[in-house]
């Protein structure tokens, strides 16, 4: 079990990740149990395991955050919640963020993104994640002005702050302007740390990987090449045609796999291939072990985005996690990623500079020293 009350946490928010959860993997098997910040936890390491807590028997495992998340967020976000309300909610922030929902935001990230690196510039070094941070602080504050430019423009029918405006339940109810407040500022503001946290190690691996660097330079610079003969800006379609780059990105989410476990706390005693989960216990499906089992990524500790030419098999790749708590907004996330991806190596080259190794939390796993790196922009040849 680990010491009482300590048990793996100091291990957990201190090591390599790879190497506290492959070690504990290693040592105990797919299954075992710890102490993480004083609450006695069944931590799950297999694929079946992972799907039948959030999946199959999802509502006898409930959602469970640090009350100083729900604080910062607000009580009534989706996160915290299951059942009837949750199922509303998700339903409507889910379609609020669908593809068919975001393609019009294009235009307003990638002119966004460009102003953002044109402060990058020039040589001097800096902290790529906290200006990846900054980045997408930003970006969040525009979506807000355009949300609310369109609800006082009564343009509501498409947009997320429309959809929980309008939402009425089964009696005829409204949310509550709380409720309102807390879903949009949980769906704007949440992911703020974790799409800094995976553009950070896209732009290390990314360096440490010159080959591939040219191919998605070539990639992207043939887009904005053909765009300015065009005179044409980045649109819905040429991001849905970045083979190449979104190979990249999706190699990033599994090795750096910013979201290396989620909570759940057992509603009731739970029994799984003969084990008993107790009603209370905490428990932790273990994404990060899942995407570097080599039994279903080959050599999973090299960079390898060509792996992606093949869809992974079926509940082995979770990097927006998985059942009804999933990220509802993975395609806003995805369509970030590209468009930032689209600047950088269309129209900047890269330098890292100190230590190239080493991992730190802040609070997610990003490169030491939040990958210090000078920045130069070049010209399309």
């Amino acid at each position: 079990m680990g010491w009482p009350f300590i048990g793996g946490t100091l291990q957990l928010y201190s090591q390599d990740p790879n190497i506290f959860f492959a070690s504990k993997q290693k040592r105990y098997g797919e299954i075992f149990k710890t102490h993480i910040l004083g609450c006695p936890c069944v931590m799950l390491a297999s694929r079946e395991a992972v799907r039948f807590v959030l999946v199959t028997l999802a509502h006898l495992f409930k959602p469970t955050y640090p009350k100083s998340k729900e604080k910062l967020i607000g009580p009534a976000a989706l996160f915290f919640h299951q059942g009837d309300y949750h199922i509303r909610l998700r339903k409507l922030v889910q379609g609020s963020l669908s593809p068919e929902s975001i393609r019009n935001l294009v235009a307003d990230i990638d002119a966004m993104t460009a102003s953002t690196l044109e402060s990058w510039h020039g040589g001097r070094i800096i902290n790529t994640f906290h200006e990846m941070k900054k980045a997408r602080k930003r970006l969040s504050e525009i979506l807000s002005e355009i949300i609310r430019e369109r609800k006082e423009k009564k343009l509501l029918e498409k947009d997320l702050l429309g959809c929980l405006l309008n939402s009425k339940d089964e009696n005829g109810e409204v949310l509550t302007d709380d409720q309102i407040a807390d879903n949009a500022i949980g769906v704007l503001f949440a992911a703020q740390d974790t799409t800094a946290s995976v553009m950070t190690w896209i732009v290390k691996y990314l360096h440490d990987n010159p080959k591939l660097l040219e191919a998605v330079k070539s990639e992207q610079k043939a887009i904005r090449k053909q765009n300015e003969e065009e005179g044409k800006q980045l649109n819905w379609s040429q991001t849905r045609n970045m083979p190449v780059t979104y190979r990249v990105i999706l190699e990033s989410l599994r090795m750096a796999s910013i979201i290396s476990f989620t909570f759940r706390e057992a509603v009731a005693d739970v029994e799984y291939k003969g084990y008993i989960i107790p009603k209370g216990w905490k428990v932790m499906p273990l994404f990060r072990n899942i995407h570097h089992d080599p039994e279903f990524f080959t050599d999973p500790q090299k960079f390898d985005p060509s792996r992606f030419e093949v869809a992974p098999k079926p509940n082995t790749f979770m990097p927006f996690g998985s059942g009804v708590h999933a990220c509802p907004g993975n395609e806003l996330a995805k369509l970030e990623m590209l468009i930032m991806t689209h600047n950088l190596a269309s129209n900047y080259r890269w330098e890292a500079v100190g230590s190239k190794s080493g991992i730190q939390y802040g609070p997610f796993p990003v490169p030491r020293h939040g990958l210090p790196t000078k920045f130069w922009k070049e010209c399309i040849s």
